[in-house]
């Protein structure tokens, strides 16, 4: 959810101009600024940046940008006119020309650094100097701040260049992962997932990226190609882009006391993170310990929620760390993500990504992201021994309100009043064992069939005999529970509202990010369509395309069932 601010519902935002006015940067004026930043945001070489909250930086425009995307749905909540896409000035913001700015933007945008820790381990290995000082937004560079329909909005690009943290690689990403982050995050968000949301995307045709990525028919684990993309930029918008890594940079930096001022500057982003992301929920009455303790309770109540809502619509993060969890609890960062088809726990799309961050592994990675929140948070309360008591009891608690939540989540997925484990542990055991298709298979099941049959379609191979009648028996127990609650249609129902008619499926997404490089964004605009009402039965026509197993062709295709972090 966005973050409150003052304001009412005002008519639609039709000119850049009136867009400028939105302008109210709470970030830049309540952090602090690198103090060795240039004051122009002519600071595009890497760099190792000390203290401060944010580096000012301009973007770097991207050349004849051409409209491929915009998200109708998040113009409606700002306000904006459907015709500001296709605005002169609008779009060359938004492709990285900041010149466009005027009063009261500020002319210049910012990237802001972080820390990288995997499962609670810290690492600055990743940092050029060795430091951990270098490590932060290399191309994510925000533009903009302001208040849209009375709440607070940070806009981001991401592909718009180098800064001090790009730790020598280009700044850029490509359409192929520009498309995927722009249709992701607007897809999550009608699935009634906490996300980031998308804006707009361009592309250049006259300026491409070379990466490494796979040839065509590809069965190779690792790309084994140089590919050249055309260059993009997405702008992703959320209420604030704080995440856990950057609570666990100024931690980092008062306990080895780096500088005079590292304690001072936590503390500050502490505050910031309360009035961005959690200020309706805290009173500002409160001692500043006492918020903190509730600012870990809120937080821990997000990120658990957050988790088993992936989980319920089979998303996997693929590379959960610090740096990418969303201090404000919800979805961040759609670099090696996917959607998990042929069900599997341990399914992880990303090739870097590995078991330990599964599709199954999420909640116990996000504990661990939980543990460096906690960890930064304690040094703000050394001298308050009742608020630290608080804030540790919390942290131990995390494992069993996690719990709590996937055990609601299955509930719901199942049409159950209370969660049964052993119902779903041996439905869990049967999907591996017959290769069902995740999303098809919860659709079927939402219509409380009364055998077996009506399920088959969700298995990619016809089972055995012993199977089925294993099959047969947990459906009869299941339906047992369902009926014994009476209401049936209603549960049915209420299972179609929780487990989607569609998913993201990797083979259709592909398509459209390919003939969008050829100038052809039809496909994009359908996946928008279907994506945005997920829950709804499909017509005839789109039912053939969308509400169909993975073909064979498709399975170890590089590319497609698994995939490099070349954005």
């Amino acid at each position: 959810m966005p973050a409150q601010a003052s304001g009412v519902d005002s008519p639609p935002t039709t000119s850049f101009a009136e867009f400028a006015k939105r302008a109210d940067y709470s970030l830049l004026e309540s952090l602090q600024a690198d103090p060795q930043a240039t004051a122009d945001g002519n600071d595009h070489r890497p760099r190792q940046v000390f203290s401060g909250h944010y580096v000012p930086v301009t973007p770097t425009a991207i050349p004849a940008p051409e409209y491929v995307a915009h998200s109708p749905s998040l113009f409606d909540e700002l306000g904006l006119s459907d015709g500001l896409a296709q605005d002169d000035e609008f779009r060359r913001l938004f492709s990285g020309d900041i010149s466009v700015a005027r009063e009261p933007m500020r002319p210049w945008g910012w990237a802001t650094g972080y820390a990288l820790s995997i499962y609670g381990t810290e690492y600055i290995q990743q940092c050029p100097f060795g430091t951990g000082n270098g490590y932060g937004d290399g191309r994510a560079i925000s533009v903009f701040e302001g208040i849209f329909q009375g709440h607070r909005w940070e806009m981001q690009l991401k592909g718009g260049g180098p800064t001090p943290y790009c730790r020598g690689a280009d700044g850029r990403a490509v359409l192929r992962s520009s498309v995927r982050e722009f249709l992701a995050q607007e897809f999550m968000h009608a699935l009634g997932v906490p996300t980031s949301r998308s804006l707009t995307l361009y592309m250049s045709r006259s300026e491409t990226v070379r990466r490494p990525w796979y040839s065509p028919n590809s069965r190779s684990f690792d790309p084994d190609i140089l590919v050249d993309n055309p260059a993009a930029i997405t702008t992703r918008v959320a209420p604030s882009f704080l995440r856990v890594g950057q609570l666990e940079l100024f931690a980092r930096r008062a306990r080895s006391e780096a500088h005079p001022g590292a304690l001072n500057e936590l503390q500050m982003i502490v505050h910031h993170l309360i009035e961005r992301n959690y200020r309706p929920e805290i009173d500002p009455a409160l001692p500043f310990s006492d918020q903190v303790v509730e600012l870990a309770r809120l937080f821990r109540q997000r990120l658990t929620a957050l988790v088993a809502h992936w989980i319920r619509v089979g998303y996997c993060q693929g590379n959960f760390n610090s740096d990418n969890c969303a201090a404000g609890g919800y979805t961040l960062d759609y670099g090696p993500f996917g959607f998990c088809e042929l069900f599997d726990p341990r399914f992880q799309p990303w090739t870097g990504g590995g078991e330990h961050f599964c599709f199954f592994n999420q909640p116990v990675a996000a504990e661990a992201n939980y543990q460096m929140f906690w960890a930064a948070l304690r040094l703000l309360l050394t001298d308050n021994a009742e608020a630290l008591a608080k804030l540790d009891q919390l942290r131990d608690g995390f494992s069993e309100t996690m719990e709590q939540e996937i055990e609601a989540m299955w509930a719901s997925k199942l049409g159950l009043a209370h969660y049964d484990a052993e119902l779903v542990n041996e439905l869990l055991e049967l999907m591996v064992l017959t290769k069902v298709d995740t999303t098809i298979f919860f659709r079927k099941l939402s219509s409380i069939p009364e055998n077996l049959a009506a399920l088959q379609a969700s298995f990619y191979l016809p089972s055995p005999e012993p199977l089925d009648a294993r099959w047969s028996q947990w459906l009869q127990r299941w339906r047992n529970h369902i009926t014994g609650r009476g209401d049936v249609p209603g549960i049915s129902a209420a299972m179609k509202r929780v487990n989607p008619t569609v998913t993201w499926r990797e083979w259709l997404v592909a398509p459209a990010y390919q003939q969008a490089g050829l100038g052809d964004s039809s496909l994009i605009k359908e996946l928008q369509q279907v994506f945005s009402h997920p829950y709804d039965e499909l017509s005839a026509e789109l039912g053939v395309n969308y509400d169909r197993l993975k073909p064979q062709d498709f399975f170890n295709a590089g590319g497609v069932s698994h995939y490099s972090c070349s954005s």
